[in-house]
């Protein structure tokens, strides 16, 4: 398997994941339209998540 199947088989799952997680607690998806119209206040959680994908995955590419 070459890095770029995994690569999308992992975001196929990611992806699947989130859509079942969707399905089985409704409320999760309420409360995600609602964040996602109210961005003006969750701004910083966005910066917050992409800051954590950064470290988590980013120091990993350094020699």
């Amino acid at each position: 398997m070459n890095p770029r199947l995994r690569a999308v088989l992992r975001a196929a799952v990611l992806i699947a994941v989130v859509v079942g997680l969707f399905v089985f607690f409704p409320r999760m998806l309420a409360f995600t339209e609602m964040a996602a119209i109210e961005l003006r206040y969750f701004w910083w959680l966005i910066l917050l998540v992409a800051l954590a994908c950064w470290l988590i995955w980013g120091f990993k590419k350094r020699p």
